[in-house]
């Protein structure tokens, strides 16, 4: 049952030995947990550092993926918790409904989905999507499995929302799906000089559902921040070719591709990245006219290139992904745009979005009213250092870090991010037995 397997997260680092089981209900009573080390749940591994990985004990929970009820009137859908992104999407996506919030991968859990409170390109609409679960079963450090709900175990139910598989495994979910008219998006293309540019375009079109913008982080001077603003609306038929108003849910598959090898350490450096930046920047500047996109190209463009992660090497990746509260976002941005540029170590991959509301309500919940940058780091140690250097100004503009995308924030990084949210959580797992059952790497490492 219990096997030894080399586990990473997406960033491919840290890498461990883990000992891993699948996860099952009714073998927990069995498992052996080192003492004072416990287990983890995991899912499909695309969080990007050590949040799903415990040496001692990893729970694998993707085969658990049975969709057990589904209210056409309403859109509530019950199913097991290791049910994919991926299957909703196959089955239902043909009946007219889609998640109300994705992230931008579909290879993921639903219990994935609510460990990190994942977040999308409408989060200023429609928040994350903690936001629109009903309920979930809870596997509990005492043995039981409890219902969670805003009415029911609710302190529970919140710190699950973003707690990072800390509060328990979650083994049933109830969560409602959106109901949309086409498969296909109408995106617009708007072209930021800057990022002041950037942040009024943002603010203009607050009232569009789907917004999201490459941005150019190595670009200097007037043109610091300029980036490429995607606007998106699901589509409705009559928008859509003749080819496609008859059938508006029948979307050509995407041929996949392979990353084939590790690409060589040498292969992204500033030239490069300066080089694919200006090509991109310009090639989009062009084609500015509203187009029709399907939904998997929109949401999922990545996952069409099946293990890109080996194009940072064999060394791994980081993902540095904050948050800025929204009175701070124009000036924090702009000291983290200039600290990559100035350091030189760029991302093609950074992405900006506009939050709307946080939820206070979830202690460890990511994000804040505001603007959140993303971006990809190959790991050495000048990309360590300069990481350092952006916690730094994230800390000073009242700012956090994502934990779904660390491998490397320290604790008072931590402590000062989500210093409103912590002690109710570190509580809540020290009464409930959580803390000494239920840990990740990250949660030592960051004394969770």
């Amino acid at each position: 049952m219990i096997k030894t397997q080399t586990l990473s997260g997406w960033g491919r680092w840290p890498q461990r030995n883990c000992a891993t089981a699948p996860l099952d209900p009714a073998g927990f009573d069995t498992l052996p947990v080192a003492a004072g080390k416990g287990m983890i749940a995991r899912g499909f591994g695309r969080s990007y550092g050590d949040i799903a990985m415990n040496p001692d004990l990893t729970l694998l929970g993707t085969a658990r993926n049975r969709i057990l009820s589904f209210d056409e009137d309403t859109g509530t859908l019950v199913a097991e918790a290791g049910l994919s992104l991926t299957e909703i999407l196959e089955v239902f996506v043909p009946r007219g409904w889609f998640p109300a919030v994705t992230p931008g991968t579909k290879f993921v859990s639903l219990a994935g989905l609510i460990a990190v409170d994942a977040h999308g390109k409408n989060h200023h609409k429609l928040g994350s999507f903690g936001d629109h679960v009903l309920w979930f079963d809870l596997y509990c450090a005492d043995g039981q499995i409890r219902r969670c709900s805003p009415d029911e175990n609710s302190a529970l139910f919140y710190a699950t929302i973003g707690g990072n598989g800390l509060t328990g495994h979650i083994l049933t979910v109830c969560t409602k799906l959106l109901s949309i008219p086409s498969g296909w998006v109408r995106q617009t293309t708007h072209v930021a000089k800057n990022l002041a540019d950037a942040i009024e375009i943002f603010e203009t079109h607050y009232d569009v559902t789907y917004s999201v913008a490459w941005i150019d982080c190595l670009a200097k001077g007037a043109h610091r921040g300029r980036s490429l603003v995607f606007l998106g609306e699901h589509a409705a038929p009559e928008e859509l070719t003749a080819a496609h108003r008859n059938l508006p849910f029948d979307i050509p598959l995407r041929k996949k591709q392979r990353m084939p090898m590790d690409a060589p350490s040498w292969a992204l450096n500033t030239y490069t990245i300066r080089a694919f930046n200006r090509l991109y920047h310009k090639k989009n500047s062009q084609n500015r006219a509203p187009q029709l996109v399907d939904y998997d190209r929109y949401f999922y463009p990545l996952d069409a290139i099946l293990e890109w992660n080996r194009l940072y090497g064999r060394g791994g990746f980081a993902q540095y992904q904050c948050a800025l509260p929204l009175a701070e976002s124009e000036a924090g941005l702009t000291k983290l745009l200039t600290a990559i540029s100035d350091a030189g170590l760029g991302s093609f991959l950074a992405v900006l979005k506009r939050f709307g509301p946080g939820a206070p309500e979830r202690p460890l919940s990511f994000p804040m009213e505001g603007y959140t940058l993303a971006l990809d780091f190959q790991l050495s140690p000048r990309a360590l250092t300069l990481m350092t250097a952006l916690d730094e100004i994230t800390t000073d503009h009242g700012g956090r870090l994502y934990m779904a995308k660390d491998s490397r924030m320290s604790q008072p990084m931590l402590e000062a991010g989500y210093a409103e949210g912590l002690p109710a959580f570190r509580d809540l797992r020290a009464q409930s037995g959580a803390r000494g059952l239920f840990q990740s790497m990250q949660s030592q490492r960051l004394n969770l």
